[in-house]
């Protein structure tokens, strides 16, 4: 239905949104010394969130931790992902950092958390990941960083029973 598009079209965006976000980067730095105490720009910074996301194949913002998730949202997303077999990622809790929390709404240009990253790239949020996980692209995502889904090998069983 239109609502599929819908996602698909945020999908997309989300994908080639590189250039809109870099013309972002030139106003960042204008925002004064305020908030300099932290140091290095700060957890929030764009350079900070930059180097959180390109840290890992798999990188997800959330509330909480994967073992013990803050809200239905972030759980969902662990849950997703732990479907999939896929145990090796990074989560950042926003919650224990306000700087970090609002600057990787800024990043993404996605005013929510959970936030999910593959390969340094957003993807988006819960209901981005669940539908990529109904329709078969998260597996192909996955294959893309070279990661297999646990669910290949789950309708593998599936067939030989």
């Amino acid at each position: 239905g239109s609502m599929n598009a819908a996602l698909r079209a945020v999908w997309r965006w989300g994908r080639g949104g590189r250039a809109l976000s870099q013309a972002a980067t030139g106003a960042a730095g204008t925002t004064g010394d305020s908030g300099a105490q932290s140091g290095g720009g700060g957890s929030g910074s764009r350079e900070a969130v930059e180097r959180l996301v390109r840290a890992h194949p798999v990188v997800v913002f959330m509330k909480g931790s994967p073992a013990q998730p803050l809200c239905g949202f972030s759980n969902a997303v662990v849950q997703i992902l732990r479907l999939h077999g896929v145990e090796d990622y990074r989560a950042h809790d926003v919650l224990q950092d306000p700087d970090l929390r609002q600057g990787i709404k800024d990043y993404s240009n996605w005013p929510t958390i959970p936030q999910v990253y593959l390969n340094g790239e957003f993807v988006g949020g819960c209901d981005i990941l669940l539908q990529m996980h109904q329709n078969g692209d998260l597996v192909e995502e996955l294959k893309k960083l070279g990661i297999r889904s646990a669910l290949l090998d789950a309708e593998k069983d599936q067939d030989k029973k």
